[in-house]
């Protein structure tokens, strides 16, 4: 059987910190008789000085750094490329140091099974739930748990037994579909690459067997073709390609697409991988695509077909908070979707979630290493989708527009459709987007003023608006605005569009009352509430 039946596996290891990652990883790769002679005779020199008596230290094959082995814990994440018989391998062996938590994060982004590992003698600790539900967040859908140290417990099955029913509670909080429990000693070799005399009672298959034959394949591919375009190749006037990786579905010479989010169709001219010219590319290649006719196509734009893809500019998302500055509303940073990077401001934090219990609880801010679920809103609107529909659009991090250090890495849960996103007055064909309920709210701690937009809602002619709240107060007849004509309001209900009303007072889209002479009045209809931290306090100022 070949290196490449099964497939190139990419899988990460984790868990809490001293749980034996690094020394787990290392006992394949000598085991399986992956060394070198060179690095084998300096793995058995530096055990000589090790943790373990002159016993062979498996850890020292990853921990790389020296700060990581004078700490004896995995700072950085460390990548390694093996091969066995029966398939490649891509490990990321990650920090379990809550610290290092974004370190971790970095590495479950890339992978198509967790390994997370258990100490034996510890059992289920918060950073092997916090790991769980990272990789969870990130679409990882296989996992192994290796309970380890099985040799520090007598290799007891009741031992085992009793952290396979704490791990069954944790697979039903998190969904997990694809999962196995391997008990396991990483610096004794028990159960890692060959059967363990020890625990008779485990007939499974041993860690390295299962990652050899695990196929992560399974599962519904992602709908239809698209490619976010990375670049635009212009060597000279007779020839304008766009550049990128296929992520998904294939692509022939004559296939009719559709360039988001401007929409403009286009048939497909030529497709060149590399440097040959090609009649048709598939999902995992980089490919330049030339198109019949000219398009409004940039970097961050996506050339697809029948992919469903979504444009928007408000959407909710699954955040893993980095930032050593706490997260809050009305923050704005630089966000990456796909290949586009534009502003984005988070408007608001509708809860975090208990790493423990799962439960979901009220929030105004977050900490480092917090999940969280929040609303954003994009500055315009870009293309993306729901992270379980396509991945690709579906993940996005946050950057920090002073420092430019990542502050969150995350994923898209639910996407506002933008026809429907907002408020709307609608007479027949006719209709106009309005602000006039936004609110308003100062908050101290951010030394800013925050606006939230109310849920989307259409008002027809004929129906009653919501004209009074504690953050407004508008009269009962007046017009509003629009690019041609006026909205009339009349006794408090939208009575369609028409003429301007004489005497009646006349405001913006937005609230703010216009007249001829300045100054435009904000203050007369629209209120800025103070929030405190218990909640938003009655009390209103002028903005």
């Amino acid at each position: 059987m070949s290196s490449e039946e099964n497939g190139l596996l990419k899988f990460i290891t984790c868990g809490s910190v001293d749980d034996g990652k690094s020394t787990l990883i290392g006992h394949i790769l000598y085991d399986s008789k992956l060394l070198y002679a060179d690095q084998e005779q300096a793995l058995l020199l530096d055990s000589q000085v090790g943790s373990r008596g002159g016993a062979i230290d498996y850890s020292l094959l990853l921990d790389g750094l020296m700060a990581e082995r004078e700490q004896g814990i995995t700072i950085d994440v460390a990548y390694r490329y093996f091969t066995t018989d029966r398939r490649s391998f891509i490990v990321a062996d990650t920090p379990g140091h809550e610290e290092y938590t974004r370190n971790m994060a970095v590495g479950a982004s890339f992978a198509d099974l967790a390994v997370i590992l258990v100490d034996a003698s510890q059992g289920v600790l918060v950073q092997t739930r916090r790991h769980a539900r990272i990789c969870a967040l990130m679409g990882i859908r296989y996992f192994v748990f290796a309970v380890n140290k099985m040799d520090l417990v007598g290799y007891g099955q009741k031992r085992f037994l009793e952290i396979s029913e704490e791990l069954d509670k944790l697979r039903a909080e998190l969904g997990l579909e694809n999962t196995v429990s391997i008990p396991v000693s990483a610096t004794e070799g028990d159960n890692v690459t060959r059967h363990s005399e020890k625990m008779p009672w485990y007939r499974g298959e041993t860690l390295l067997e299962h990652l050899e034959t695990v196929d992560v394949s399974s599962g519904a591919p992602e709908a239809g073709f698209y490619m976010p375009v990375q670049r635009v190749c212009r060597p000279d006037y007779s020839f304008r390609g766009f550049q990128g990786q296929i992520e998904a579905g294939k692509v022939s010479v004559g296939d009719l697409l559709t360039a988001l989010p401007s929409g403009e169709p286009a048939m497909v001219r030529s497709i060149r991988i590399a440097d040959k010219e090609a009649e048709s590319a598939a999902a995992g290649q980089p490919v330049t695509i030339q198109l019949d006719r000219e398009v409004d196509v940039s970097r961050g734009c996506v050339l697809a077909r029948d992919a469903g893809l979504k444009t928007a500019k408000s959407f909710s998302a699954a955040l893993l908070w980095m930032d050593d500055r706490n997260l809050a509303p009305g923050r704005d940073y630089w966000i990456k979707l796909g290949t586009k990077l534009l502003p984005a401001i988070v408007t608001e934090i509708r809860h975090k979630v208990d790493i423990n219990s799962g439960r979901l609880l009220p929030a105004r801010s977050a900490a480092k290493n917090e999940i969280v679920r929040c609303g954003l809103v994009l500055s315009e609107p870009a293309v993306l989708d729901e992270f379980r529909l396509h991945k690709t659009m579906g993940e996005l991090i946050l950057i920090d527009r002073v420092s430019h250090a990542t502050a969150a890495c995350g994923v898209v849960e639910a996407v506002v459709d933008q026809e429907r996103d907002g408020v709307f007055l609608r007479d027949g064909s006719e209709q106009l987007k309005i602000h006039l309920f936004d609110r308003f709210s100062y908050d101290p701690d951010l030394h800013a003023v925050l606006r939230q937009s109310p849920s989307p809602a259409v008002y027809a002619k004929g129906d009653a608006l919501p004209l009074q709240s504690e953050a407004f107060r508008y009269p009962a007849d007046f017009d509003v605005a629009a690019d041609s004509g006026f909205a009339n309001i009349r006794g408090g209900a939208f009575a369609g569009f028409g003429p301007r009303g004489p005497g009646f007072p006349l405001l913006d889209a937005d609230g703010v009352e216009l007249r001829t002479e300045p100054p435009r009045d904000f203050g007369k209809y629209r209120r800025v509430l103070v929030r405190e931290k218990e909640g938003c306090s009655r009390a209103a100022s002028k903005y």
